[in-house]
């Protein structure tokens, strides 16, 4: 009740004001104790993927706290892991506002943001100002103004200065909102990328004496043969994890919306269906090689049960947190531990 007066008080304010605020606010709850007035709850259910131990299965999606200026609010909501990120190797201000846009009627958000961020520099300084000490996903990206065939130098930059922070690291290849990003998902482009930074893992595993596995996160726009050809890419390269998915370019779901004819990425309900689509597609052809994180369209308990169901070892959730608060979180784990036990 207290999670939803106070969303109710934001969604009077301009939606990037109300993101800003909502922050800084976790973080104070959190400092004095009251994240459980929020719905709030540790949830224990221990799940181990890509050799690391997680809490519990539901973790928050990058975008969320593109900087690490909230993660130790953020991780008092119940997250079982928290990503962080789009992080760039420079600042930058990313698109011109407005640039994000609730639709409440479908549950959903579009945002063209466009990798806005104080750099990878500022986040490490955040991140050794926080308090945690859990499962800390870093979230990988380019400068807009790196052309695409230098893209790798921004990832690689970026993997070496926050490996021995992260707990594992995301490479972000699939927002649509940086011109011609989504091309670093197929063919020789992504060759040429999962090969330099599988390079760069050893060599930093090799530095710090701790291996940190990688992840990569793809869209949901994907055809099922482009499906297959980033299947076996991951699979070649001995990738640890796979994100799926981020936003995306359809407008299916909301076509009564007026906001429909803004640019951006599509969250939220949604991107349920495709985004579930696209995690079976993944489970067949990888079959096991590596995990799969599930997200998109997890609005309720049943969506991240679903996502398990199709394949997914972990799931994470973004705009139904900001829809429904942690009180997803708890249903979201509650209803993973039902799949597990049938499982069993």
């Amino acid at each position: 009740m207290l999670y939803q007066l106070a969303r109710y008080s934001m969604f009077k304010l301009e939606p990037e004001l109300s993101h800003d605020l909502a922050l800084g606010g976790m973080n104070l709850v959190a400092n004095l104790g009251m994240h459980r007035l929020l719905g709030a709850r540790t949830e224990n259910c221990p799940v181990e993927v890509m050799g690391i131990r997680f809490p519990n299965p539901v973790g928050l999606a990058a975008g969320l706290d593109k900087n690490g200026v909230a993660i130790d609010g953020l991780a008092a909501m119940g997250f079982g892991f928290v990503e962080v990120g789009t992080v760039t190797p420079r600042a930058q201000a990313g698109n011109p506002r407005p640039r994000l846009f609730r639709i409440p009627e479908h549950r959903a958000i579009i945002n063209r943001m466009g990798f806005n961020n104080l750099g990878v520099d500022q986040l490490l300084k955040n991140i050794e100002r926080s308090r945690f000490d859990g499962v800390l996903g870093i979230n990988i990206g380019k400068n807009k103004d790196t052309p695409n065939e230098k893209a790798d130098e921004d990832y690689i930059y970026c993997l070496r200065k926050v490996y021995a922070r992260a707990s594992y690291i995301t490479v972000n290849i699939s927002s649509p909102n940086t011109p011609g990003l989504r091309t670093l998902q197929f063919g020789e482009s992504l060759n040429s990328l999962l090969n330099r930074l599988k390079l760069e893992q050893a060599r930093q595993a090799r530095l710090h004496d701790r291996y940190v596995p990688i992840a990569v996160k793809i869209a949901p726009d994907m055809t099922h043969e482009e499906v297959v050809m980033v299947a076996k890419a991951l699979k070649t390269y001995e990738l640890d994890g796979v994100v799926a998915t981020n936003t995306t370019l359809s407008r299916d779901g909301v076509e009564d919306s007026p906001l429909r004819i803004e640019d951006g990425g599509l969250s939220g309900a949604p991107v349920r269906n495709s985004s579930t689509r696209t995690i079976r597609q993944l489970a067949a052809e990888l079959d096991g090689a590596l995990p799969i994180i599930g997200v998109g369209g997890i609005t309720e308990g049943f969506d991240a049960a679903e996502k398990i169901e199709a394949g997914a070892s972990l799931v994470q959730i973004y705009s139904g947190f900001i829809y429904q608060g942690p009180q997803l979180v708890s249903d979201s784990v509650e209803a993973i531990r039902a799949v597990q036990a049938r499982q069993r």
